[in-house]
This record gives C-alpha cells, structure tokens and sequence, in this order.
C-alpha cells in the first residue's frame, strides 16, 4: 500500500515532554507522573492509568470554589506513552529550574509531579471587576509545563516598555513580573472583543509575557457549567 502518511509518524524522543506536532504533546509515562487537563487524552499506548486529581486539599479547592479559577486535573501515571491535545490549540513547553510562572488556568494543559500550584488573585482586582482573568494560576517548581494558546502566540518584554494585556489573551508570565489593574472608562467598547472592558493587565518589572491572539475559546454550556465557581465548583473539585 502507497501513503502520504509516513509524514504523520510518531516523533521519537527520550525527553518526557515532547512535541508530536505544533498541536500535540506526547508524554512518556517511564519518565514522569503528570497532571493533565480533564479530557485532554487523545490516545495513548501501553499500561496507562487516569484518576481525578483532585485539588491538592481543603485551601485550594475552598480557593476554586470562591473564585472560579482553575481547571478540572486528572492525573496520569503508568508505564507508555500518553498524547495530549485541547480543541487543536497551540502548545508550548516551559521548563521549570526552582522557579515560578503564572498561567491563565484555560490555558495550562500539563505539568509534571515536580510542579506544585496556588490560586493567585491579580494585584488590583476589586470584586467588582468579576472573576475571569482576575484568579489566575502559580505553577512553581523543576519540572515541565505545558501551555495551550490559541494561535501563535507573542513574546513581550516587559521591562522594554509600559506593557498592558487584555486579562483573557495574556496566558502566562515569568516570576519577575508583577501585575495590576489599568482602568480607563474612555476606552469602553473599544478594547476587546466589543464585551465592554473598561480595564486591562498592566505588567511591569523584569520579564515577559505571553499573549495569544485571542480572547480564548467559546465555550459550550456543558464546558461553563462545568468549570462554574460557587458551590458547583466546590463539588467538582
């Protein structure tokens, strides 16, 4: 039999976080016990092994519940090799050295065991502002992390010049940046995508940020009530 399909051959590589392709991650299981996001097994081979991760105890899930923030884990151990996609975004991988990044939880697809996180609140953010994007994710630690865009995304500098995100296309940050809140009511119905912001991230310090160039994904009733805050975030931690 003659194919085209010899381009689409599984990539071979001894490292635990690996590329398939721009849109696919393949995670060798001999090498790591990962946390993944709910539902983001594409295939798999070998003896592989998916539990509800749960949420690393009473102060981070009680955080979920009150914020909203975060995103439903399954952990993944076992001897193989597991594939790893959402909705064919883009995936980049960030290695860890006893450091710290902040993701938007949306975007964050993996990280391996040697990786803890925290539910963050931005500097700035009053209760008025609502939840989405203002709770975000501390990942810090060695190890791998895997982050979803949607689209290519861009690099900035913050230390280069004034740097202001709108909250849901900046995706994640280096430790040496710190955050806040820039409102301005003149700039209403003109940022964003015509949902009436009246305020964006501004970054500062040392560092970068990634932003992709999008305001996220839309997501289906099932997805928003899934990941809903209150009590129904609370029972599904």
């Amino acid at each position: 039999m003659q194919t085209t399909l010899g381009q689409f051959n599984e990539t071979q590589s001894q490292d635990a976080f690996a590329l398939q392709n721009s849109k696919l991650l393949k995670v060798r299981l001999e090498a790591v016990t990962i946390q993944a996001k709910l539902g983001s097994m594409v295939a798999y081979q070998g003896d592989v092994t998916f539990e509800h991760a749960g949420s690393g105890g009473l102060g981070r899930m009680l955080k979920k519940a009150v914020t909203g923030e975060g995103v439903q884990l399954m952990k993944v151990t076992g001897r193989g090799e597991v594939f790893l996609a959402d909705q064919a975004q883009d995936i980049h991988l960030i290695y860890l050295e006893n450091d710290m990044i902040t993701v938007n939880g949306p975007n964050l697809l993996a990280f391996d065991t040697g990786i803890d996180w925290d539910i963050r609140r931005v500097e700035g953010a009053g209760s008025m502002m609502g939840g989405q994007g203002m709770y975000n994710l501390a990942l810090h630690g060695t190890g791998w992390v895997a982050i979803l865009s949607d689209g290519p995304p861009v690099l900035l500098n913050v230390a280069a010049a004034p740097t202001f995100a709108d909250a849901q296309a900046a995706i994640t940050w280096s430790s040496g940046v710190q955050t806040g809140i820039r409102t301005d009511f003149k700039m209403k119905n003109l940022i964003g995508r015509g949902s009436g912001e009246t305020f964006q991230m501004a970054f500062s310090g040392q560092g970068w940020v990634l932003v992709q160039p999008s305001e996220g994904q839309v997501q289906g009733v099932a997805q928003q009530q899934g990941q809903q805050g209150g009590l129904g975030g609370l029972l599904n931690s």
